[in-house]
């Protein structure tokens, strides 16, 4: 499974390790992704979801719903 956030679809990004004698060697940087619960009350389930610490935090200040209206997704 990759590590993609499930609701804002975010990525690892690659780029370089800069040494101080100036050499270059690729590195990755994945995001911060953990299994979480959601209760959806409108279907009366739950469902598990990959989010990012950054899109658990907001979806916890704003609310399902009017998160889910700003990322421009259905339910």
């Amino acid at each position: 499974m990759s590590r993609v956030c499930s609701l804002t679809g975010k990525r690892r990004l690659v780029g370089n390790n800069v040494s101080h004698s100036n050499r270059k060697t690729k590195r990755v940087q994945e995001p911060n992704l953990v299994k979480k619960r959601i209760f959806i009350p409108e279907e009366n389930r739950t469902v598990t979801v990959r989010l990012s610490t950054r899109a658990l935090r907001t979806l916890n200040k704003m609310g399902l719903h009017q998160f889910l209206k700003a990322e421009g997704i259905r339910l």
